[in-house]
């Protein structure tokens, strides 16, 4: 029989082992950890927030911030993909206490699943009990544009991983109920901060696939038959962990770029990344004014 191992020529932990390394207990630690590295209380945030791709410049408005590498805290690997900072920030934003994920872990990376998203545990141990998730998404809606800001409504998991696989982790239920995976009241939030501000938010579903590779157009049809507005690599893990931690969660997609098929050109990083870069204005601005809300 073959003996089927990793890239590194190791057999993969089991989901015993990883629970493990990377459960309650160890985020404990690993808080333990960050709040001697900064050296000072952390008032319990308001709100978790994790950025993506190109999204990192709302961390240079939190104020009174200390930064704490990713290699610095146990558990966590350094962030390998551009457009990730790859540190935990501590600070206030709109003078609210927050806790900021300047970066984040795909399961395209070959991280186990527990590995994605310990930081989520992390800043759950740290005291946060709302989520705010961003990323950077290609438009399965036809009128999106590049530039668009959808608040992530549901979300469907086509990743063929799942966070909570194994056992269960002591006070955690081992059925998590995900009928309402994105909290209807801070949704509701968000959208009357978006109309205060004039900033325009569409609302819309969010397919989370494996990557690394983009979709194809075959795929991008299925995926609009499906339901799906917008689809991406990451943030679907995350908010399944912080619903089973009993976190509040809210997310948006920033478009970058149109899915395979609507238009004659080719994807590539380098595209997202600028489309981010374009609209990180109303993202910033978006995201500090809610918290603000908070």
């Amino acid at each position: 029989m073959t003996n089927f191992r990793t890239r590194e020529n190791v057999t993969p932990p089991s989901e015993m082992v990883l629970q493990a390394q990377y459960g309650a207990e160890s985020a404990l630690r690993s808080a333990a950890v960050v709040r001697a590295l900064v050296n000072r209380e952390i008032v319990p945030p308001v709100a978790a927030i994790v950025l993506g791709s190109g999204l990192g410049g709302l961390a240079d408005r939190i104020v009174d911030s200390v930064r704490v590498p990713f290699h610095d805290i146990p558990g966590l690997p350094p962030a390998t993909v551009e457009g990730h900072a790859g540190a935990l920030l501590v600070g206030t934003l709109e003078g609210k206490p927050v806790i900021c994920l300047a970066g984040r872990f795909h399961l395209y990376e070959a991280h186990p699943a527990a590995v994605t998203v310990f930081p989520v545990r992390l800043m759950h141990a740290l005291g946060a009990r709302t989520l705010i998730v961003s990323n950077a998404a290609g438009g399965i809606r036809r009128s999106f544009v590049p530039g668009t800001l959808m608040r992530i409504d549901d979300h469907i998991n086509l990743m063929n991983r799942h966070p909570l696989s194994g056992p269960t982790p002591v006070g955690e239920p081992r059925f998590p109920d995900m009928s309402a995976p994105y909290d209807r009241d801070l949704g509701a939030q968000l959208d009357a901060t978006a109309r205060l501000m004039n900033i325009p938010l569409d609302i819309g579903v969010y397919c989370g696939l494996l990557g690394p590779t983009y979709e194809t157009p075959a795929e991008v049809r299925m995926l609009e038959k499906l339901g799906a507005d917008a689809v991406g690599m990451s943030t679907v893990p995350e908010v399944i962990t912080a619903r089973a931690l009993g976190m509040r969660c809210v997310g948006v997609s920033l478009i970058t770029n149109a899915a395979a098929g609507y238009t004659a050109g080719t994807l590539n990083h380098a595209e997202v990344l600028e489309s981010a870069r374009e609209a990180a204005g109303r993202f910033q601005a978006l995201i500090a004014g809610f918290v603000g809300t908070l």
